[in-house]
């Protein structure tokens, strides 16, 4: 499925298939997620438009290792694999560190993700550069586990840093209980005691953060801020984690934080928090996280693995692409879509 033209509908369409060379792997696609980030990809101005047309979606992959080129050792064909989405150049300090995510050279270097400026998982095969890109899935689900090399990883690096201050008694906030949501709320339960507060405009979010493990669900009004400091005493909560980050959720995020809470905006939808004396509770930490590391992909699928956390999902065939984005656009879909590109 490939994004062709701004401001086009993205098209199912017939390419040749890709075969590797050395060093590459070719994967037979099992399962990609769909993201309300290639939405607002699709939604850029032709000039802020930063990647090359066509462009094949999709940035959470997982599929079967198909062919190997020359050179590459460590897997076998038939391997069940998860694809690490966020890729850099693999030799800077960062990615040194497993931190590829934040790699300081891959715009100079051309490098892009699939799917968000090289061919992405949305179709039948998908050719990756280099095997450190490819986690073994084991017996795991891929069409279950597809959606957390993005809406686990990215949930999980952001809480990951805030577990020191979720301690017995405090309160955890998660804005926005949608694909990232409703997953970041069952990495809260599972890895710390901390009360979890779920907030959302829509009722059925709102419900699947219940079934999820959330201890309290909110509807995300003007209120929200209020009615957080009202549930912890006027205290607030000690982090706070955006996943729409639209201006009003952000303020809100900010207005409900305690005295030396965290602040994730992990969201994409352009809110910004202004820092300073007067402006939140005293030593409020705002981060603005990308994605997660190599090894933190690793943790998410052993957390998958042990039962911690499950992804709910809609499946769609490769032809039935389309109408997926159309439904998560409409904000109908619950959990994350799957499409399945080979049935």
């Amino acid at each position: 499925m490939q994004y062709r033209e701004i401001g086009a509908a993205p098209q199912v369409v017939t390419v040749p298939d890709p075969e590797p060379g050395p060093g590459q792997v070719l994967l037979k696609v099992s399962a990609a997620g769909v993201c309300h980030s290639d939405i607002a990809v699709m939604e850029w101005p032709a000039e802020n438009f930063p990647y090359a047309l066509p462009q094949t979606l999709g940035h959470e992959g997982a599929g079967v290792v198909a062919a190997l080129g020359e050179g590459v050792t460590g897997l076998t064909e038939g391997d069940s694999v998860a694809v690490y989405g966020p890729q850099g150049c693999g030799r800077c300090a960062k990615c040194a560190h497993g931190k590829e995510n934040y790699c300081t050279r891959a715009a100079e270097l051309g490098i892009f993700p699939p799917g968000l400026g090289a061919p992405g998982a949305i179709a039948e095969y998908l050719l990756i550069d280099d095997s450190r890109f490819l986690v073994p899935l084991g017996d795991l689900d891929p069409v279950t586990t597809v959606p957390l090399t993005d809406a686990g990883l990215t949930p999980y690096h952001a809480i990951k840093r805030s577990l020191p201050k979720l301690v017995p008694g405090s309160t955890a906030v998660v804005i926005g209980t949608g694909g990232l949501g409703h997953v970041a709320i069952q990495l809260l339960r599972a890895l710390s005691p901390a009360r979890v507060v779920a907030l959302d405009v829509a009722q059925e979010k709102l419900e699947l953060a219940r079934e999820v493990g959330a201890h309290e669900a909110l509807l995300s009004d003007e209120r929200a801020a209020e009615r957080v400091r009202e549930l912890t005493g006027g205290l607030g909560a000690q982090a706070v984690f955006d996943f729409v980050g639209a201006q009003p959720t952000v303020t809100a995020a900010g207005a409900m934080a305690a005295v030396e809470a965290d602040v994730t905006i992990v969201g994409i939808a352009g809110g910004a928090l202004p820092v300073g004396i007067g402006s939140t509770a005293f030593e409020v930490t705002v981060s603005a996280p990308y994605w997660g590391s190599r090894g933190e992909l690793i943790e998410v699928l052993e957390l998958a693995r042990a039962g911690a956390v499950e992804v709910t999902v809609e499946t769609y065939g490769l032809d039935e692409a389309p109408r997926a984005y159309e439904r998560l656009h409409q904000g109908k879909i619950k959990g994350r879509a799957v499409i399945l590109p080979n049935g």
